[in-house]
């Protein structure tokens, strides 16, 4: 049976639509204090992008002892939850996913953040209208950088890799798209800078929502949706 053919546009959240990179730095940070450890601002900043279960391995290390790691994330959710009236969308996200679902492209969110946090962001871009699934970590085993939710998302989509783009604002995101064989637009609203997400594997990389949305017919979702 031959799958019909779809086109898929999958979207990262955190730090690609909406403007909460360095909140996430900070409670990170603080939850890390918390706990005992002392790890490094800039490189909390560096790992954001990853889910807890990938983040916390990266930044402590895979010999730690784990018996704080719910603590940890309990105190990172706490911690973050209480800026959630104040998250604010970067400009143009919403008419970008507007603009893609308006060509025929399938919207998928597909975020490392936890559903909870994921349905924050949601009523705070809002464009509802415009989103056809939304995936979160808890919807696979392993985020970002493993492939499973680009996987995850792909299927979601009914799209196949060849057939799809991926924007993200993180090199964590970039190798997941690697990994999944799926083409990565980035943009610059997560901190890391053009040369570094293009050296990861970035197709593109545009300085936020808004430009991809004024150069949309020259961008790989114009390209693909012609």
């Amino acid at each position: 049976m031959t799958r019909s053919r779809r086109r898929g546009a999958l979207f990262d959240v955190d730090g690609t639509l909406v403007d909460n990179t360095y909140l996430h730095t900070v409670t990170w940070w603080e939850a890390f204090r918390q706990s005992g450890h002392t790890v490094p601002m800039a490189r909390v900043h560096r790992a954001i992008g990853m889910g807890s279960d990938q983040l916390l391995d990266h930044l402590l290390g895979e010999d730690r002892d784990r018996d704080a790691d719910d603590a940890i994330n309990a105190a990172h959710a706490g911690l973050y939850a209480a800026y959630w009236p104040r998250l604010s969308p970067l400009k143009g996200a919403a008419e970008l996913l507007r603009a893609c679902a308006e060509r025929g492209w399938t919207v998928v969110l597909a975020s490392s953040a936890s559903s909870s946090e994921l349905t924050a962001m949601r009523l705070v871009i809002d464009a509802e209208d415009a989103i056809a699934e939304v995936m979160a970590a808890d919807d696979v085993d392993a985020s970002k950088p493993a492939p499973d939710l680009v996987n995850q998302a792909l299927e979601r989509s009914g799209a196949l890799p060849g057939d799809a783009v991926f924007v993200g604002d993180t090199v964590w995101d970039v190798q997941a798209c690697g990994r999944a064989g799926v083409p990565c637009l980035a943009v610059l609203t997560g901190g890391y800078s053009r040369g570094e997400l293009h050296e990861a594997g970035a197709r593109e990389v545009y300085r936020g929502p808004d430009e991809i949305l004024a150069r949309l017919d020259s961008s790989l979702l114009g390209d693909r949706a012609s």
